[in-house]
């Protein structure tokens, strides 16, 4: 570890492990819940468990966002982070502020948590994903606007590369785009126009440069490849996927009672969308392939590799299946969005903060890399947690394809809950699969523990020129 200030950051990485583990414990919750209608229930109702689980999502990613950044901009600013005191107030009030937004849930009826909060003054709750108390809204735009000025400062007053610079534009998009979860029209077509703002151009829009240039980050450091190699993929990745991401928002207003032409726009560009998670995938191979030294981190490598791969089925290949107007019109809203959704997100997001938090805690623990047997536990759990993850999606993705034939496209459509009935096989797989997710999650937790044969604190790393 280079800068003093880059240890903030474990506090954010192991904040954002601990959220997952709850995301994916509520996970195996609702999956048993699909096919166990009462279990757990009145404890944890169907709609309190999705809350919960999808919003640790959101919230267990911006802090492995935040812990990215405080450990990677140091080393492209070649200075301390702006205020170290600030980073850690701030982590303290997420958490705070997270944990109480998860027990309110879990607490309190939820029209009563409105009432609460005087959600009446400025109604913001009641949305999919934005389910949070206005004034927890409020929080969170507090927290990422303090995060941002501290990262912001940083950069401005240090060396500025392509890679912080991505990484800067990306945490500024996620900060104004959140503002849009304070608009909520009381006309439905507007109230799900303004919601894909955020929700879309999050993570088919901003996101996607934060991911950029962490993989970026990892890949200078593990392969040693020149700094303008890289750069120059990452600025063909972001135009890309800014690109396709910012006009592809279409493909969410083809039936809510917008103009025809989304349906055009739509269409054409979110048909384009898969194309920089392709370069994606042929960047981080590329790179590995010219790599001019093995890192003794062979486990962060295979989590670069897999962040390639699986965003590119999962956000490119499955987002492409139904994105389509003429093939939406019949798998909108069906298990075909899931199957897309879950693997989506794992392997655009999970797997590149796992990726860095990979290649980051053995360095603030002052090593080069775990012990090689640590690293074989890790690989089990990286194996582990992606084969499941695949198999989740298919078996969704057949469940998915069921309910359309039997719901949408049967000359004698049947009543959702029993097409839900005929589905239950399905559903109990992809819950077999779910706890396997779950015990490779455990499994990566595990390695950070596993001792062996200590590698040298100090290794010389093939260093990429430096850019003024």
């Amino acid at each position: 570890m280079k800068y003093q200030s880059q240890a903030v950051a474990k506090l954010y990485f192991i904040a954002a492990i601990g959220l997952f583990v709850g995301q994916i414990l509520f996970g195996v919750i609702l999956g048993l819940q699909y096919v166990i209608g009462d279990f757990l229930f009145p404890t944890i109702p169907f709609n309190v468990a999705r809350m919960v689980h999808t919003n640790l999502l959101i919230v267990w990613l911006l802090f492995g966002f935040m812990g990215a950044s405080y450990y990677l901009v140091p080393e492209e600013s070649q200075r301390e982070i702006h205020s170290v005191k600030l980073a850690k107030w701030l982590f303290w009030i997420f958490l705070g502020a997270g944990a109480l937004i998860i027990l309110s849930y879990l607490l309190i009826p939820y029209a009563r948590l409105a009432e609460l909060t005087g959600n009446s003054f400025l109604p913001t709750m009641g949305r999919e994903f934005l389910e949070q108390p206005t004034i927890g809204k409020i929080g969170i735009a507090v927290v990422c606007t303090g995060f941002l000025y501290n990262i912001a400062v940083t950069v401005l007053s240090g060396r500025k590369t392509v890679i912080n610079m991505v990484l800067l534009t990306g945490l500024l998009g996620l900060v104004v785009l959140w503002l849009f979860s304070f608009v909520n029209p009381e006309n439905l077509v507007l109230d799900k126009y303004y919601w894909w703002w955020v929700v879309h151009l999050w993570v088919e829009g901003v996101w996607e440069l934060i991911l950029g240039s962490l993989l970026a980050f990892v890949l200078i450091k593990t392969t040693g490849v020149d700094r303008e190699v890289i750069e120059k993929w990452l600025y063909l990745i972001i135009a890309m996927a800014l690109i396709t991401g910012i006009i592809g928002t279409g493909h969410h207003y083809f039936w809510i009672g917008t103009p025809h032409y989304w349906l055009w726009f739509g269409s054409v560009f979110s048909a384009l969308e898969p194309i920089p998670f392709f370069m994606m995938t042929l960047f981080a191979f590329n790179m590995v392939n010219k790599r001019r030294r093995d890192h003794p981190n062979k486990a962060a490598t295979l989590w670069a590799l897999g962040t390639g791969v699986m965003a590119f089925l999962g956000a490119g290949v499955w987002g492409f299946l139904h994105t389509l107007a003429p093939v939406n019109y019949y798998t909108h809203g069906t298990q075909i969005t899931a199957a897309h959704g879950h693997m989506a997100f794992y392997g655009a997001y999970v797997m590149v903060v796992l990726c860095i938090i990979s290649y980051a805690m053995p360095k603030m623990r002052g090593r080069v890399a775990n012990s090689n047997k640590a690293q074989v536990v890790e690989m089990w759990s990286f194996w582990m947690m992606t084969v499941s993850m695949v198999f989740i999606t298919l078996f969704l993705t057949a469940a998915g394809i069921l309910q359309v034939y039997l719901q949408r496209m049967s000359d004698a459509p049947l009543p959702f809950m029993v097409v839900q009935e005929k589905m239950e096989f399905f559903y109990w797989m992809r819950e077999v699969a779910g706890v396997v997710f779950l015990i490779g999650l455990i499994v990566y937790l595990v390695s950070f523990f596993v001792k062996g044969e200590e590698l040298p604190a100090v290794a010389t790393e093939m260093k990429a020129p430096a850019v003024d």
